[in-house]
């Protein structure tokens, strides 16, 4: 099920300045997540397996099946939202695992996905989901907003990859004249949401895009440095980067209280 990937040599380049140790494989199925009897299938390629936990009391009464297991002791490999590329410290070695998915990415930009994940798994203060990310505030997440389980998991994800992005950004942009077609994947990529980005808060208001869908697009952007529309620029920011979930959670908290007056107000003119 797991394959040894072949690397060309600038991704070679940033595995070794990055995370020199972890592999990059092949996933032969595609998946959201591995189902525990087959992740058990990495320790044939790593050292060793040392499956992550965390409190049953993080978790709100009504999550997602997914999201409950992951907190288990149930070796769990990859997540609802992680994308074509996803990667854990679960393994020793970390490994990077590239989807099935992934044969219908450009060449370029699936590098350029790999080389990110190698950055994420080479970066000690960068958690491999967000739960850990949110830990006992992941309550206080969906306390702060109206929204279903499913609906409250897409957006913690999105916040979480926000801020992620705030902290991987500068290496990607200095790769520019030492990794230049991954830094050119990397421009291109942000250049793409542009429209979309400036169309934002009106696809939502016209119910064309959900909240959860919108905060996902405007924090995928952030890894990219594109300019975001309120009241997602507020999550580009210092403030964002150095306060974490307890940011996040105020944030979302002020958005929903604004979302709310601003219906009142169109209520009262009708």
């Amino acid at each position: 099920m797991f394959e040894t990937r072949t690397l060309p040599s600038d991704l070679e380049s940033i595995r070794d300045e990055y995370a020199p140790s972890a592999l990059v494989l092949n996933v032969s199925g595609d998946f959201d997540t591995i189902p525990p009897e087959a992740a058990e299938n990495l320790g044939l390629v790593v050292d060793s397996l040392s499956p992550a936990a965390y409190p049953a009391e993080w978790l709100p009464d009504d999550v997602p099946k997914a999201l409950r297991r992951y907190a288990s002791s149930d070796f769990t490999v990859g997540m609802p939202g992680d994308g074509t590329v996803t990667w854990t410290w679960q393994t020793t070695p970390p490994v990077v695992l590239v989807k099935y998915r992934a044969k219908g990415t450009p060449d370029d930009f699936l590098d350029f996905l790999i080389a990110e994940a190698l950055v994420q798994a080479g970066t000690d203060d960068i958690p491999e989901h967000f739960l850990p990310f949110f830990g006992e505030q992941y309550r206080d997440l969906e306390a702060a907003m109206p929204l279903g389980p499913s609906e409250t998991y897409q957006v913690a994800a999105a916040l979480y990859e926000g801020w992620v992005g705030l902290q991987t950004r500068e290496e990607f942009a200095s790769w520019d004249g030492r990794y230049d077609r991954l830094h050119d994947a990397w421009v291109d990529a942000g250049e793409r949401l542009d429209d979309r980005l400036a169309n934002l808060p009106r696809l939502v208001a016209l119910g064309r895009l959900s909240f959860p869908e919108a905060t996902e697009f405007a924090c995928s952007a952030i890894k990219h440095e594109r300019d975001l529309p309120a009241p997602f620029a507020a999550l580009d920011t210092a403030a964002y980067l150095d306060h974490g979930p307890t940011y996040a959670v105020k944030w979302a908290e002020k958005t929903f209280e604004q979302l709310a007056e601003g219906q009142d107000a169109r209520d009262t003119d009708e």
